[in-house]
This record gives C-alpha cells, structure tokens and sequence, in this order.
C-alpha cells in the first residue's frame, strides 16, 4: 500500500490519499474512512481498516495527481527524526577523509536527531542559507516509520513495530555540522529534511529490506548501493533504542547513507544553486528536490 499527503489548493488542508496506479489516488472518503491526518492514521487505524485500504474502491474516481499539491508523507513529524550517522562502512571511510576527527572513529552505532519544523516535499526547494552555509550536502537514506510503540523491543522482534518505509534526503550544512562539534543544529535548518514521496507500508517490502538506494545530481550517479549493507541494520537500531526510551508510534527512523556524499568526493564537490538532487529508493520511488 502507498499513502499520500497531498492538498487540493495550494493553502487547503492536508489530506490522505492511497495510490494504486502511478498518477493517481484515491481519498480515504472513497473507503469510508477518515483520519485527521498521517499520524493519526499510522497511530490508531485498525488492521481491519488497513484491509479495507489494501482493496482499489469501485464506482469510484481516482484523482489525478497533476491536479493535486504534493506533501510530504508526514508533513509535521510528531518528534525529531531519529538518524544513525556512518552506518555504511564505504561511508565512514569517505567522511574519516573529509574530517578525521568529525567522523574517523564509531566505536558503536552514532544516533543523532533532526529538528524538522515541517518536511520538505518532492520538488520543494532546498535553500543554500548564504552566509551561513558553504559546504551544503545530500544524503539518501531509507526513513522507517513506526506504527506502535517500541520498548525493550528485541531485534527478532523489531519488524513487528514498523509501519512502513520512505526516502529520506538527510540535506547537511557540513560547515555546521563539524564546527559546532555536533550534527543537531548542520542537519536541522528549514528545507534540509526532504521526505516522501509516500509511505510503502511494510507489508510491501521483504524484511530486512534490501532495496537498491541510489542519489544523483544533475543526472550524475553519485551514491549507489543497498539498504542491507547497513552496519547497525534496523532491528539493532529499534532493539538497542528501545532498552531505556520508548520510541512513540509514528517515530522516523532515518537509517544512514552510503558512500557518494559530497565531502566524500576529491575534492569535496557541495551543492550549489540550481542542482537538482534525486534520491531513488527501490519500491519506494524517487525523491526530487532542488537547491535555491
């Protein structure tokens, strides 16, 4: 199942849609059902309601995406985006080049979060923020989504938690990130978290996914690998978590991106005005977003 937020008028409100066929979608009104917005779907719809989404309403007409506003899934995450940073090994040793102190040693997984006062969406803007910003940075990475409350979660267990999967463009002001001596304030700047284009609910997707995870700019392949090359792979993230805090139904997990950033590159080669990033995630689809 792929769920939608989207609006019919530029300032109208957010709405859920379910889409079946590329281009189009369906409201949750054409299946007799009605949540006030993405998190209050994933945090309270029943597993009888999730089958009654799972089947394409008849005598019902799809509309049609070129008429709609596109959202991210969930526009206003309940909390911070949880990250995990250097969790591909061809990564951290990229970024050990780019800053040995910054990112050479990870003795055990890096978590982090990411402020996100709204989600930007497929073909928003990410803005450079001159004179604040001069090293601005992509990374692809696969957002799980929680659908119940998580703790003391075993890893074996871990997959009995998740909701479904996004793209995630996890955009870093590097300057900030390394001068501040932490990620919080580099990785959480208006715009710099790119989301969506849908949820693919986990029913969809083999677990653990091992779904192709790639990101160019302007055309040119710059990452390209697979989301089950993971150092600390999902149900270690949730298991370990989950020891000591509850991770809340509707939780953004964004698990790490692979080699192909930015700084990696040499010499280090940082957006500019006018690139066009796309992050694609098999399954998932394609995440566009450019840089003003």
């Amino acid at each position: 199942m792929r769920l939608y937020t989207y609006r019919e008028q530029p300032d109208g409100k957010d709405q859920i849609g379910v889409g079946f066929t590329e281009g189009e979608l369906y409201p949750l009104s054409a299946f007799g059902l009605s949540f006030a917005d993405m998190n209050a779907l994933i945090c309270t719809i029943t597993p009888e309601q999730m089958e009654l989404l799972r089947k394409e309403p008849q005598g019902v007409a799809p509309l049609s995406c070129k008429e709609l506003v596109s959202r991210a899934p969930i526009p206003y995450p309940l909390q911070d985006v949880l990250c995990l940073g250097i969790n591909y090994d061809a990564h951290h040793k990229e970024a050990g080049r780019f800053d040995k102190e910054a990112f050479g040693d990870r003795p055990k997984a890096i978590y982090f979060s990411k402020r996100v006062s709204e989600a930007n969406v497929d073909g928003g803007k990410i803005p450079l923020y001159a004179g604040l910003v001069d090293s601005l940075d992509y990374e692809v990475e696969l957002g799980v989504i929680l659908g119940k409350d998580a703790y003391q979660v075993s890893a074996e267990d871990a997959k009995d938690y998740i909701f479904g999967y996004t793209i995630i463009n996890d955009v870093s002001a590097r300057n900030l990130q390394t001068g501040h001596k932490q990620w919080y304030f580099g990785k959480s700047l208006d715009g710099y978290t790119p989301m969506g284009p849908c949820i693919v609910t986990a029913d969809e997707i083999s677990y653990p996914p091992a779904l192709a995870i790639r990101c160019s700019v302007n055309g040119q392949l710059r990452q390209d690998s697979v989301t089950s090359a993971l150092i600390t792979d999902i149900g270690e993230i949730i298991a370990e978590l989950s020891q000591g805090m509850t991770l809340k139904a509707g939780t953004i997990i964004a698990t790490g991106t692979p080699a192909g950033v930015g700084m990696g590159m040499q010499p280090p080669c940082f957006l500019k005005h006018g690139d066009v990033v796309t992050c694609e995630i098999e399954t998932i689809g394609t995440l566009t977003n450019i840089v003003d």
